[in-house]
């Protein structure tokens, strides 16, 4: 009999000169519910890679956003790229309005750069 085992592309996260991990601390900081969406919306992209719509979206030059419906009733976005057989998460933020703010993209791309130099 065959085994068939799904495998996981692991998840870095974005991380300051500091240590400190912006994104991993926001997650944090959002209810149980909310965090546990996104933590599944993640582990799918995880197994799935390549995930298209409607769970993920490329955002162009590398960055991805890993589209959450929340229990809360909100919309979160997790921004990544994938490099080197690992996806970085180097954004997460709560949606507010209906385009992607620019200034998040950019910071995700800012921190992508960062990761892979």
């Amino acid at each position: 009999m065959v085994s068939k085992h799904l495998s996981e592309i692991p998840i870095v996260f974005y991380q300051t000169a500091t240590g400190v991990e912006p994104v991993r601390d926001w997650l944090r900081g959002l209810p149980d519910d909310d965090r546990r969406e996104i933590g599944f919306d993640l582990a799918t992209v995880q197994v799935g890679w390549p995930v298209g719509m409607p769970l993920c979206r490329s955002l162009g030059d590398g960055i991805w956003e890993v589209r959450s419906s929340l229990p809360s009733r909100r919309i979160a976005r997790i921004l990544f790229f994938v490099h080197e057989g690992r996806i970085g998460i180097v954004n997460g933020f709560i949606k507010k309005t209906m385009k992607t703010p620019p200034d998040e993209i950019e910071l995700a791309r800012k921190r992508m750069k960062e990761m892979i130099s």
